[in-house]
């Protein structure tokens, strides 16, 4: 629940964007990410202790869906402040459903810090976000936690990562044993050859290295200096320090931090959320070494007709471009939007103009909009900090807008632009749902509404032949906080199975006679009509064909027997789904002066379709998709036997353009793609993604279309 603040407790406000530092923290499920911005929170005296807000609320996991799934489900933001510098620290999932969260986290940032537990170490999807990450050139850090853990080995997992994140992954600290020899009771820093000490709480006692101290790191301080060394800008560095010069702390440490905030060197920093352990080194970290919204690189504006725009800078005086990072709706709040400025001063009852919508190529006219901004505030996980202003490079809350919606672009209303829209992956499992009442019907289209708004991931499907509405969600947990906020918003509901578009087509050529003959209180109907049926090649479509010769069926009711036809075509004959590919020729029939009639003639020509459909073959045409795996080549083999057993084709592997991984391609029919996200996911340890394309209908095998018709049978 989104709670708002008094005046007494407003947030931290920067004016400056070179004091502001957007850190988004990403890992695995699991790795302490949430526990540690906790402890950051409580360590900078911004809680009263980890967990918690003024009012005994939790800070990040407010959600009631994350409650009850015991994980993070959606992005959260918090700021600390420390040595005059504000932090604003973006919360992500772990888990792979909520990729849309961390995708929005990644677009708000300037700089990730992976978070990687000394129990679990790295996984495929870590080391699948970390090369993402690299190919922007977004500086990266990592906090090795949960050094308080049994099963804790600091050493491995700091191996483990240097394997998977490559060259120039360092430590700048290495942990310090306490008197019982296994808990972690201090640091030594690689580079200032000072000791932080824990051992009797947090902050630490800091003393100078001893000699008992130094020869435990000597090897690891080495390639650390020899790492820095290797990046400063100081070609004459390297020669001074073969040539046995000690260089002097006053110049490493400046070169690591300008290193670290270009993107091309990552420390590695232990810290343990529980025990406070390295959490002053952290935000020391942060603060000097992270990147201010000056040094990255701003993304590109367009007008909303598309047309180009100068580039952005981050300057508060410059003109006003902002962005929606996320939008949700809370039952008490209404509408909070979490805002990225970029450019110019965001500030209240100013009116903005709010521009399509950013996760599309271009602009929706019918969502451009302007907007007066009520109130803005910073946010601290659900609770909100009102503050007068925000610049540029900030992050902010505002809330009741009307019609801004995650992936927007809010800009000065007379000047409005469009952001150039973040990569979204696609949505890939379906989940169909019905209302169970009319009642119901009206709060789940409400709810869903307002779901699709701020959840890029989550898209909406209302399919005209099966007549169901689907959810493709991006997986099981997904699926499960969707369908928890829709109930929670009113709408009582359940779940079926996923039906398939199924069509249905003549095998064999084939004829029919429609007879509709009835006399009722004196008025008749009267209509005969013959057919001949013609198989035509797959995706032909539908032909009619007058060849009646004579006048046996009259001129004016020939188009009410292609009107049957069609009416016939569209209900389906054998299982209920569209009839498609074929030629039906009129050839002969008979009419009544007196009781023919449009709707007779309609009732023959659809007779006549069925019968036709009796004598001959009919055949079920389902939908097969052309997909490609992308997997790590460990796992070709057993994604390639998975695929056989669903009936695929394979059409072949190729390397991915990293040289580590490989793109199965393979024809495979949709009814067994409709787990496929899941169980891929199971299949490879989290490291498989795919994509899928339409390709065209094929004929289902007998046995399956039979079990169609007879399910079919049983439902009339």
């Amino acid at each position: 629940m989104a709670q708002k603040t008094q005046d007494n407790s407003a947030g931290p406000v920067v004016t400056e964007p070179g004091r502001v530092r957007n850190v988004v923290l990403v890992g695995h499920s699991g790795a302490g990410k949430t526990t540690l911005v906790e402890a950051l929170l409580a360590a900078t005296g911004t809680i009263p202790r980890a967990g918690t807000v003024t009012d005994g609320t939790t800070v990040c996991d407010h959600d009631p869906a994350a409650i009850r799934q015991q994980r993070s489900v959606s992005l959260a933001c918090a700021s600390v402040v420390h040595d005059g510098i504000k932090i604003n620290l973006l919360d992500t999932p772990g888990y792979a459903d909520f990729v849309g969260e961390l995708r929005a986290g990644l677009r708000a940032a300037d700089a990730a810090l992976f978070v990687v537990s000394a129990v679990d170490g790295v996984d495929e999807a870590t080391t699948a976000l970390w090369e993402e990450c690299a190919a922007v050139g977004m500086p990266r850090a990592v906090a090795i936690t949960r050094l308080d853990h049994p099963r804790a080995d600091y050493d491995q997992t700091l191996q483990d990562c240097q394997e998977a994140f490559g060259e120039n992954v360092m430590p700048i600290y290495q942990p310090m044993l306490g008197d019982d020899g296994s808990s972690v009771a201090g640091l030594i820093g690689l580079v200032t050859l000072e000791v932080l000490d824990y051992s009797q709480g947090y902050p630490p006692r800091t003393a100078e290295a001893e000699p008992e101290h130094l020869n435990p790191i000597r090897d690891d301080r080495d390639l650390l200096i020899e790492g820095i060394i290797a990046e400063s800008e100081d070609e004459t560095l390297m020669d001074r320090y073969v040539a046995g010069e000690l260089i002097s702390t006053d110049t490493l440490v400046p070169d690591l931090e300008k290193a670290v905030a270009r993107g091309n060197f990552y420390p590695v920093i232990p810290v343990c959320a529980l025990t406070g352990v390295g959490l002053d080194a952290l935000l020391d970290g942060l603060a000097t070494s992270a990147p201010s919204p000056l040094e990255h690189d701003l993304p590109v504006v367009t007008g909303v007709d598309g047309s180009p725009r100068p580039p952005l800078t981050c300057d508060p005086a410059g003109p006003l471009v902002a962005e929606v990072v996320k939008t949700t709706i809370d039952r008490h709040v209404g509408r909070v939007s979490l805002v990225r400025v970029f450019s110019g001063t965001l500030r209240p009852e100013l009116t903005v103009h709010v521009s399509g919508h950013g996760l599309t190529d271009r602009g929706h006219p019918d969502h451009d909009a302007d907007e007066r901004i009520a109130h803005i505030y910073s946010p601290l996980g659900a609770q909100l900090r009102e503050v007068p202003a925000c610049a540029a490079g900030d992050i902010c809350a505002i809330t009741k807008s009307g019609s801004a919606e995650t992936g927007d672009t809010i800009s000065g209303k007379d000047q409005p632009l469009l952001m150039r829209p973040w990569t979204m992956p696609e949505p890939l499992l379906p989940i169909a749902v019905v209302a169970k009442t009319r009642s119901d019907e009206d709060a789940l289209a409400k709810n869903l509404a307002r779901l699709v708004a701020g959840d890029p991931t989550l898209r909406l499907e209302r399919n005209a032949s099966t007549h169901q509405l689907v959810l493709w969600c991006m997986g099981e947990a997904h699926a499960d906080v969707v369908l928890e906020r829709l109930r929670a918003g009113g709408a009582d509901l359940d779940t079926e199975p996923v039906k398939v578009a199924l069509l249905e087509t003549f095998g064999t050529a084939s004829k029919g006679h429609g007879r509709h003959v009835k006399q009722s209180g004196g008025h008749g109907q009267y209509a005969v009509c013959d057919i001949e049926v013609t198989p035509l090649p797959r995706g032909a479509g539908f032909e009619f064909v007058d060849k009646v010769v004579g006048g046996a069926v009259p001129h004016n009711y020939i188009p009410s027997v292609e009107k049957g036809v069609r009416a016939q075509l569209e209900r389906g004959i054998v299982a209920g789904y569209p009839v498609v590919d074929l030629r039906v020729t009129l050839v002969d029939g008979k009419a009544h002066s007196v009781d023919s009639s449009d709707a007779a003639f309609q009732t023959a020509g659809a007779l006549a379709l069925r019968e036709a459909a009796e004598q001959g073959q009919m055949t079920l045409l389902e939908p097969v998709d052309e997909i490609v795996v992308r997997v790590p080549d460990t796992y070709v083999g057993a994604v390639m036997s998975d695929l056989s057993g669903r009936r695929g084709r394979p059409l072949g592997t190729d390397t991915d353009a990293d040289g580590e991984h490989s793109l199965v391609r393979a024809e495979v029919p949709a009814s067994e793609l409709l787990r496929y996200a899941v169980e891929l996911r199971a299949l490879t340890s989290g490291a498989g993604t795919f994509s899928r394309t339409y390709a065209r209908h094929e004929p289902m095998p007998v046995h399956l279309a039979d079990a169609v018709r007879k399910e079919h049978a049983a439902a009339k």
